[in-house]
């Protein structure tokens, strides 16, 4: 599996290509705009662009989905269904932020906890995190120890929960107990800012580090 983050819109949104290096069919995890840099990665490295991948409904993240989708005709997959009320919302969201005029979309797929998506030769488990969003879920993939982790936990921080139908604690449960059982030596892509480990922040995240009582 290959990577590569490209930050998108002025809430610089980590949307990522991942790849197969061995087909190279591709995905575009949370194209939340500025559609034409995500599309250069896909030309420079000879990829085809087999679907898309959404970790939750949230405007930076999901906006462009539609229009790529559209462009490629490839299946959209993720979130899980519960965020569907924040992918309607999105057209009157790119009004009020000034996005560029932005369609709803269906997923193809709605994900649950423990499904399986494939980008060519590589697989990814699915686990459904709620918390920043009702819907969210992230991406791992074993063999690399890659994690897309959206906007569940960041370095040195973690999601929001002020949004509708946030929750806090379940947003901490989401990482204590379904990511950092995955392994200290996890390398997770946050949907915005640096990579991380699991390690790390279990260390020195001062909001679910092993330090704090929760």
């Amino acid at each position: 599996m290959q990577i590569t983050v490209v930050p998108v819109t002025e809430f610089k949104q980590n949307c990522s290509v991942v790849w197969c290096g061995v087909t190279r069919q591709a995905a575009v995890v949370d194209p939340g705009g500025d559609l034409e840099r995500v599309l250069s990665v896909l030309r420079m490295n000879d990829l085809q662009l087999t679907k898309i991948l959404i970790t939750h409904g949230h405007l930076d993240h999901a906006a462009g989905t539609a229009e790529l989708a559209q462009a490629f005709k490839v299946p959209i997959e993720g979130p899980h269904l519960d965020d569907n009320f924040w992918i309607e919302q999105i057209p009157a969201q790119a009004r009020i932020f000034g996005f560029p005029e932005t369609k709803v979309f269906t997923p193809t797929r709605w994900l649950q906890e423990g499904d399986q998506v494939s980008v060519g030769n590589i697989n990814f488990k699915v686990l459904h995190c709620p918390g920043h969003t009702p819907g969210h879920v992230v991406f791992f993939e074993s063999t690399t120890r890659y994690a897309i982790v959206g906007d569940v936990i960041f370095s040195g921080s973690i999601g929001r929960t002020d949004f509708p139908r946030g929750n806090h604690e379940q947003l901490l449960h989401s990482i204590r107990q379904k990511l950092f059982p995955l392994g200290n030596d996890v390398i997770f892509f946050p949907g915005h800012g640096p990579t991380s480990t699991f390690g790390k922040e279990r260390k020195n995240n001062p909001f679910v580090g092993d330090h704090i009582k929760i």
